[in-house]
Parts: C-alpha cells; structure tokens; sequence
C-alpha cells in the first residue's frame, strides 16, 4: 500500500512540475514531418545551428522551470545534445523530477517541439510548440 501511495504521489509531483512548462499547445500529436516542414521559417531565420539550439533551450529552461533543486547538486538538472537529423536538433532537459522533456528543433524555421517522457512511469506527451527565435539572444 505504501508504495503504491508513494507512486501516486512521485506521479502527481512529475506531472504538475511537467505542466509548468507548456506553451502552444496543440492537442494534437504533432508529427514528425511538421518538424521538417521548412516552408514555414520565419522570414528572419537564418540556419540554425547546433549552439543556437542549445542556447536558445538553455535560456527557455532557465526562464521555465525551476532550477533552485539543482541549487546544492547541480547533478539533478541537466540540459544536454541528443540526436541530429537532416532537419532538426534534439536536446534534452533532464528534470530533478526524473522527467525528461525533448526538444526538437527544426534547422530553418526554428520551430521547436517539446515531448514529456517520464521513463519510470513509461509516460509521454507532446507538450507543446516555442519559437526558438524567441529565447536567443542577439540572433
């Protein structure tokens, strides 16, 4: 019984820490090929390279969640590269939570597209679309 009520409550935790961070969200699962859709850059959108990427989901991750866990073990919270496509960018955000949300950057529009998995739960979700152009700095 305990653990069940700790499981309960580790997922209500990883769930209202997931929600913080959601914006335009969609209801839909958007797919694959709107990610590689590059008809849609953004007029001021130049090649998005790797470290843009990065430091535009940095600056989102730093304004959307709370990172002051990681404050005395910075271990807990990380922002790492994953795979790279043709079209787009993947970095991962890995949550004091256990949780993890994907990034997927698309390399022309900078259209970028977040995926929740919470791996012990086997739980994943989209959460939502940012505009990457809007976290970056002097870009």
């Amino acid at each position: 019984m305990k653990f069940f009520a700790f499981t309960l409550v580790f997922a209500a935790l990883i769930l209202c820490s997931c929600q913080h961070g959601k914006t335009n969200q969609t209801g839909d699962s958007a797919s694959q090929t709107e990610m590689q859709d590059s008809a849609s850059a953004s007029p001021s959108a130049s090649k998005i390279t790797a470290d843009m990427a990065f430091e535009g989901v940095n600056n989102y991750c730093h304004k959307e969640y709370d990172w002051s866990a990681a404050k005395d073990n910075p271990d807990i919270m990380s922002l790492t590269m994953g795979e790279e496509t043709d079209s787009a960018y993947q970095v991962v955000f890995r949550s004091y939570t256990g949780a993890f949300v994907h990034f997927y950057v698309n390399k022309t529009s900078g259209k970028t597209r977040m995926v929740e998995k919470v791996p012990s739960l086997n739980v994943e979700e989209e959460a939502g679309t940012i505009n990457l152009f809007d976290y970056l700095e002097n870009h």
